[in-house]
């Protein structure tokens, strides 16, 4: 009997840790959605791509400088596999089973490799974090490529005041 009530003692404390943790992350989320505008869709006509898009895995947003401090508004906290296209208005951020986002090419401050963001830290520079402007917050948004040979090109068109061309 003892071990019983031990047992459900135990199990009422794991769900009571699941019932606080998902609370704080809704009301995480309905805080950072009175400070944060929505955040961009890719406009009807983006242009052609230029470069070929990049298949991986969306990590996280954050705020910028501040690689745990997660934002999780509007879907934008959950990692997962995702697309990354590049056109001349901007970067398209097109996730499986959750809503995409469009990065304006204006709003881009930086672009470059990184080992960790909330959610992944690797003990290499296999991320690709892109900082840009969102409202008046600058955010951090990284992004694992299947193809890490590919960052180069991506980091180095990223950073170019115009992007030109179209996909090679």
């Amino acid at each position: 009997m003892d071990r019983l009530l031990l047992t459900l003692l135990v199990f009422a404390c794991f769900l009571l840790g699941l019932w606080a943790m998902r609370r704080s992350w809704r009301r995480r989320a309905r805080s950072q959605s009175a400070v944060l505008p929505p955040f961009p869709r890719t406009p009807e006509e983006p242009g052609a791509e230029v470069l070929p898009e990049t298949k991986g895995l969306y990590v996280s947003t954050t705020t910028a400088g501040d690689w745990q401090d997660r934002i999780v508004t509007r879907g934008v906290g959950l990692r997962g596999r995702a697309v990354l296209r590049l056109y001349p208005s901007g970067v398209e951020i097109d996730r499986a089973g959750a809503p995409g986002f469009f990065i304006p090419r204006e709003s881009i401050v930086e672009v470059k490799r990184a080992s960790g963001i909330a959610g992944k830290v690797m003990g290499t520079d296999s991320l690709i974090v892109i900082t840009w402007r969102l409202g008046e917050k600058e955010l951090d948004t990284g992004f694992r490529g299947d193809d890490l040979d590919v960052y180069p090109q991506w980091i180095k068109s990223l950073s170019e005041r115009e992007i030109k061309g179209g996909a090679q």
